[in-house]
């Protein structure tokens, strides 16, 4: 097995996060991909917010590109009582421009007792076959997401268009900090676009432009599998839906909203 890769950010005496090779996407050689920048989102709004309610709801707008070589991020309270708290999240370069807003759900577990709930088996992990992650390389040759990531595939998918379910395990959020079971799966939550497309990244472009992550119980640590299937219009839009799933059952949703457009 390959050593782990390196958490996907450091952060400096000041505060700024400086993305690490893993954090880096598959457009760009300069900028982050978008699901560690959402599991930095999370961070800031689970620290805002704190344990004693969970994280259910992110829902980020990525409005431009978010660069590897620093990042700010910030949250406030917009609203909390003793059932649920939200936050707005914003994270802005080192020249103060916005790059990304969010605004995410916390709700307070409570003992309720036994209630009855469909039983959603996941993916098994010990029948998925390792290979290279779905979307291929990218457009540039440096280490990034898609090449430095373990990814597993479960039985009868393989690498080409169309519906897929993988596996995958991401490394820490940051150095020196043990991530959260909600962070952990942020970075696989927006890959939906990534693993189930329609055409190759050389022939058409499929970037989100926002993630709705819903959660409804707390992940496992490890490996995560997302159940992914993308559709794409003559518009020029398209979405992604997926399921995800630790290795005992469904953890929730992700949705992106997808710009095409014909690779040049």
């Amino acid at each position: 097995m390959s050593p782990s890769p390196r958490p996907f950010f450091r952060q400096r005496a000041d505060g700024v996060f400086v993305g690490n090779d893993p954090a880096r996407g598959p457009w760009s050689p300069d900028h982050c991909h978008a699901g560690p920048v959402a599991g930095l989102m999370a961070r800031a709004a689970e620290v805002e917010v704190g344990a004693e309610k969970m994280l259910t709801r992110l829902t980020m707008d990525i409005l431009r590109p978010v660069p590897m070589e620093g990042i700010r991020v910030a949250a406030e309270t917009t609203r909390h009582t003793r059932s649920l708290a939200a936050t707005r999240v914003t994270l802005h370069d080192l020249a103060d421009v916005l790059l990304a807003q969010a605004t995410t759900m916390h709700l307070a577990q409570r003992d309720i007792g036994p209630v009855p709930s469909p039983e959603v088996a996941a993916p098994k992990l010990e029948e998925a076959t390792p290979g290279p992650f779905a979307i291929g390389g990218g457009r540039h040759d440096l280490p990034n997401f898609a090449r430095l990531l373990e990814t597993r595939y479960a039985p009868g998918y393989g690498y080409g268009p169309g519906p897929k379910t993988i596996w995958l395990r991401t490394p820490d959020l940051v150095e020196g900090e043990k991530t959260s079971p909600v962070q952990s799966i942020c970075a696989l939550a927006d890959c939906g676009n990534g693993i189930s497309w329609n055409l190759l990244s050389t022939e058409m472009g499929f970037m989100n432009t926002d993630l709705t992550l819903q959660i409804h119980r707390a992940p496992v640590p490890g490996w995560h599998a997302s159940e992914a299937i993308s559709h794409w219009h003559s518009t020029g839009i398209g979405m992604s839906q997926a399921v995800l799933f630790d290795t005992v059952g469904t953890v929730g949703t992700a949705l992106q909203t997808l710009s095409l457009f014909p690779a040049r």
